[in-house]
């Protein structure tokens, strides 16, 4: 078995136990080292002293505030960077910062991804998330995937994106070529540069053509919110909504009466999904055989991530309906309705300062969480789950 191959192992191990535990059950964080190496896991884990060999650390927050001389393994819900990296890093998690020098490379994936100014990765970068954000210098290549994707820094090799959204920042410098697919057009910069031309590559079952570049200030795409897009964006949700309760309405229902039975379970099981698919994607990528099939795994992430959001809206839809209509909850016109309203609540929660990216998180952990619940299998199901009929 490989080195890395055995890391990602027990990094998977530690990701299983991680979301159980809660940050008060674990002071100071449980810790092994076997040689120069660590292994740390707990409900919130800091490194402040350096590791002479690999770190794998995993928690519902991770700060690897000392440097690590070897490779970093990362899983959690909250993952941070700010210290130098000798070799490469894998992480995955829902939200993770890498502001510090990666001698190496960097694998990573979850819900909001960010590079900061203050980082510079000396390999290449693989990366999958919801947003992506890149403001470190790259010597290599940049291969990503997510719903936004920002490119504001320099890349000394090729990018290539698969994205909803992919935008160009003024201090892009792109010194290989960009290939991207997207259902949108590019978001360029005026100040931005690609020494190796642009190639828009086609969307599956689109054909050959492919979105044109669109170039704007920064500051307007930064400022992009209510305005337009943003209207836009929620009223897909709420299409999409309508589309889930419409198309399969057993087993929206399904998912519905899970996620209010089990609330609980829902986050859990979603804490784990937003982790560990990420996880096992990297870990494909390890292997040269591996590769396409976590590609693929990669670009659906997003994809799941939404599906999580609208079922959370779909699932609060039909809780307002049986406590305030009951006479009605079972009349499919009536779900979609609801659904969509839920979806439109939930845009508006999401919108609000400070909180409210907090409320769209645990509405997309909810929603992965309560499909979830459908593939697991027990003895009991919770109350009115097993026997639910559309």
């Amino acid at each position: 078995m490989s080195k890395p191959l055995a890391i990602w192992l027990v990094g998977l191990a530690l990701v299983l136990v991680a979301p159980c535990l809660r940050a008060d059950d674990v002071k100071p964080a449980t810790g092994r080292g076997i040689g120069v190496d660590q292994f740390v896991f707990g409900g919130s884990v800091r490194i402040d002293k350096p590791v002479p060999g690999d770190l794998i650390a995993a928690g519902g927050n991770v700060d690897v505030d000392a440097p690590v001389s070897g490779d970093a393994v990362l899983a959690g819900g909250n993952l941070r960077v700010s210290a130098a990296i000798g070799q490469d890093v894998y992480a995955a998690g829902g939200r993770l910062v890498v502001d510090a020098p990666v001698g190496g490379n960097v694998r990573i994936g979850g819900g909001q991804v960010e590079f900061g100014p203050k980082g510079t990765v000396a390999g290449n970068i693989t990366v999958g998330g919801g947003q992506v954000s890149l403001r470190s210098a790259v010597k290599g290549s940049v291969r990503v995937g997510g719903g936004r994707v920002l490119i504001d820094a320099p890349v000394d090799g090729d990018v290539e994106s698969a994205a909803g959204h992919l935008t160009l920042g003024p201090n892009a410098r792109i010194g290989g070529a960009l290939r991207y697919r997207s259902g949108e057009a590019l978001d360029r910069d005026p100040a931005a540069q690609v020494a190796g031309g642009i190639e828009a590559l086609p969307l599956p079952g689109r054909g050959a053509s492919a979105p044109a570049v669109r170039e704007r200030g920064f500051a307007e795409y930064r400022g992009a919110g209510w305005g337009g897009p943003g209207w836009l964006w929620t009223l897909g949700l709420m299409a999409i909504a309508a589309v889930l309760v419409g198309a399969l309405p057993v087993t929206s229902r399904r998912v519905a009466d899970g996620w209010r039975a089990r609330p609980a379970w829902s986050l859990l099981l979603g804490f784990i999904a937003l982790v560990c698919i990420p996880v096992a994607a990297l870990i494909l990528l390890i292997s040269i055989v591996g590769i396409p099939l976590a590609l693929l795994v990669l670009l659906l992430y997003p994809a799941l991530l939404l599906v999580g959001y609208v079922a959370s809206g779909v699932a609060l839809g039909q809780w307002a309906l049986v406590r305030w209509k009951a006479e009605v909850s079972d009349l499919t016109n009536w779900r979609i309705a609801s659904a969509m309203a839920a979806v439109l609540v939930l845009a508006l929660l999401g919108s609000v300062p400070f909180v409210g990216g907090f409320v769209a998180l645990l509405a997309m952990l909810a929603g992965i969480g309560a499909i979830a619940v459908l593939l697991v299998p027990r003895r009991g199901a919770a109350p009115g789950v097993a026997s639910t009929t559309g």
